[in-house]
């Protein structure tokens, strides 16, 4: 998902976000579990399993957001050379593309094990340092994951990302 830092503060980035294309399913269960669900068919969407048999780049992040506390919408972003004109129609009847418009968002980084409570600790810091700084939060954060599950967790990069107001 191209971006542009606008500012470094302390413990995160604001960005803006360039407008882009999600392929997004939604999946009921624990927030554990939510990424894996959804993963299966986003891949076979991307893979081809999509109405025109069109085979697309997988990229990262993986994104996860919460809607209610069994229920998470696990999306991938479509790479730039997907337009919304071409945007191939899904098989699946879970899977849905959605356009993105461009966003102001921060981001805080952290690394480690994909779980919950590491994802709720840096929720809660992120909203509290942006409240700190004068900076309204729109919507709820979601869960941005860079790397494949293989990779060892000291190494794995994971991101909480919440829209910011525009007054940047």
């Amino acid at each position: 998902m191209p971006y542009t830092v606008v500012a470094k503060r302390d413990g995160y980035e604001l960005r803006h976000y360039d407008p882009a294309i999600l392929v997004q399913v939604t999946v009921t269960g624990d927030s554990q579990t939510a990424g894996s669900l959804g993963f299966r068919p986003l891949v076979s969407y991307i893979s081809g399993d999509n109405l025109s048999g069109r085979r697309m780049a997988m990229t990262s992040p993986v994104l996860q957001e919460s809607t209610h506390a069994s229920q998470h919408v696990v999306s991938f972003v479509l790479p730039k050379n997907v337009s919304v004109d071409d945007v191939p129609r899904p098989r699946d009847s879970r899977v849905s593309t959605v356009a993105v418009p461009a966003r102001d968002m921060a981001a805080r980084t952290y690394i480690g094990r994909w779980t919950q409570r590491k994802f709720e600790d840096n929720a809660e810091q992120l909203v509290a340092d942006l409240t700190r700084d004068g900076i309204s939060a729109v919507g709820l954060p979601s869960w941005a994951r860079y790397d494949p599950p293989w990779t060892p967790p000291f190494l794995r990069r994971n991101e909480v990302l919440v829209e910011v107001s525009k007054s940047l």
